[in-house]
């Protein structure tokens, strides 16, 4: 692969425009550069849970594999048209979950955000997950965006939410569950 970027400054968004895939541009605060810019947040927030030393292997080649998924369904929503995401995708989120949520204990309470550093970050990385699952929504009730790309958003946060569970477990042994009379 040649130079794709040689200079990484270019000046041509100083005037609060960013330019898509497509070579169109659009104000910085469009829904469009909202919904991928909030994926680009996302992928960022699953490479500090991998940053953590302690997450474990089969963990950490999933988290990994979603960051390639993320930076293609970022890619679909920066060009208008382009389709990325398809079903494979969801099925094999949905099976990565169900594997990972088969030795958990049923939940009885709800989960705090916590159970260790990575636990934490995982938590963080899903609630992140869920606003750009929003912001394209947001995008979809006025631009043409593929239904794919909202239901992969809305099972990785699950899966998420399940690596946090075994995360929690894996580092301190136990989730920190909400006490309603405390």
């Amino acid at each position: 692969m040649g130079n794709r970027l040689s200079k990484i400054y270019t000046r041509t968004g100083d005037d609060g425009t960013t330019g898509l895939g497509d070579g169109s541009r659009v104000a910085k605060e469009s829904a469009r550069v909202e919904a991928y810019g909030t994926v680009d947040e996302a992928n960022s927030a699953l490479g500090v849970v991998l940053a953590v030393a302690s997450v474990p292997e089969d963990i950490r080649r999933c988290l990994v594999e979603v960051q390639h998924d993320l930076f293609e369904l970022g890619g679909e929503l920066c060009i208008p048209g382009h389709s990325a995401i398809t079903m494979e995708f969801i099925d094999r989120l949905e099976e990565v979950l169900d594997g990972f949520n088969a030795d958990l204990p049923p939940l009885k309470e709800f989960v705090l955000p916590g159970g260790g550093e990575a636990a934490a970050a995982c938590h963080l990385a899903r609630t992140i997950v869920r606003r750009a699952e929003r912001r394209v929504t947001a995008l979809a009730a006025n631009e043409t965006t593929r239904p794919e790309v909202i239901r992969y958003l809305n099972r990785l946060s699950d899966l998420l939410f399940v690596i946090a569970r075994v995360l929690a477990r894996a580092e301190s042994g136990e989730e920190v569950l909400w006490k309603r009379d405390r």
